[in-house]
């Protein structure tokens, strides 16, 4: 009886290993985790490249506000400077910049306020010209 039981160890043992050594093969379960593997892989190198371009594209129209702003920003202090000054006549005076270009257009009374309204823009830390398309009230008829 000690044999049979020896033969019945022996036997399990056998089909222990034998169920042991089939788990090492790749199976349909191995194959799928592979592939979701690599497809995730795949799927994260697309969304770092497209997460790049948005960063490039979020900093370009960063740089275009940030014009907007400083223009915006411009033209608030320009308006501000020829408010202050004393004879101008601020309501009849318009101010436009873009690109640090301040446009001022409208009226003044004499040739002086001009040039006063002219250099007050100027003065206006953002400005790179001035153009000065302001007009006197005498030549308007």
């Amino acid at each position: 009886m000690k044999i049979f039981e020896n033969f019945k160890l022996i036997g399990i043992s056998m089909l222990f290993a034998v169920g042991l050594t089939a788990c090492d093969k790749p199976g349909p379960a191995e194959t799928a985790g592979k592939k979701i593997d690599q497809t995730a892989d795949a799927v994260g190198q697309k969304i770092g490249e497209a997460t790049d371009k948005v960063a490039i594209t979020m900093a370009e129209q960063s740089e275009k506000a940030g014009v907007v702003i400083d223009d915006a920003e411009i033209t608030a202090k320009v308006k501000a400077a020829i408010f202050a000054e004393p004879g101008l006549k601020t309501l009849q005076i318009s101010v436009d910049t873009v690109k640090g270009v301040v446009t001022l257009s409208g009226s003044v009374d004499s040739l002086p306020s001009s040039n006063r309204a002219q250099a007050l823009a100027g003065a206006v830390a953002g400005v790179n010209k001035v153009e000065n398309r302001l007009v006197l009230k005498s030549t308007i008829k």
